[in-house]
């Protein structure tokens, strides 16, 4: 029996963008494979293990020792980004996730202190389809049909 991917899903503040891509994943991929949802905060993780994660954790400690996971990594692009979400998002966990061996698949969220220039603002439903897309693509040769 094949190992089932894991994907993990980052977020922070209230953890909507990452409650939104747990639902579609588990809707899209079914029990075919393993959501973590890494959460800045209990809100978030517990947010995103509503929408259908398997397992979560929370915080800086947790995301740093749990980003691994992933063979794919989900979020919003400010989880690159130290210092964005109102702070949430500290330099170790920027670091972290950039230093993980997953692919990272980032919806370009814009937030009051950045701005993405060349990329012209889409509703989160059409970027959160397209990352699906995108994870679908990663996992082709891998996931069981």
């Amino acid at each position: 029996m094949q190992k089932k991917p894991i994907i993990v899903v980052v977020d922070g503040l209230g953890g909507g963008v990452g409650a939104q891509l747990c639902s579609r994943v588990r809707q899209t991929f079914g029990q075919r494979v393993e959501i973590v949802a890494l959460g800045t905060n209990s809100t978030a993780t517990e947010q995103m293990l509503k929408a259908g994660a398997d397992r979560g954790a929370s915080g800086e400690n947790a995301i740093r020792v749990s980003i691994g996971l992933g063979q794919v990594i989900l979020g919003p692009i400010g989880i690159v980004i130290p210092d964005s979400m109102l702070g949430e998002i500290t330099q170790a966990i920027a670091q972290a996730v950039m230093g993980a061996n997953g692919k990272k698949i980032l919806l370009p969220v814009n937030q009051p202190h950045f701005v993405l220039a060349g990329i012209l603002p889409a509703p989160l439903s059409k970027l959160i389809d397209e990352a699906v897309g995108l994870l679908a693509s990663e996992l082709a040769d891998v996931i069981e049909k």
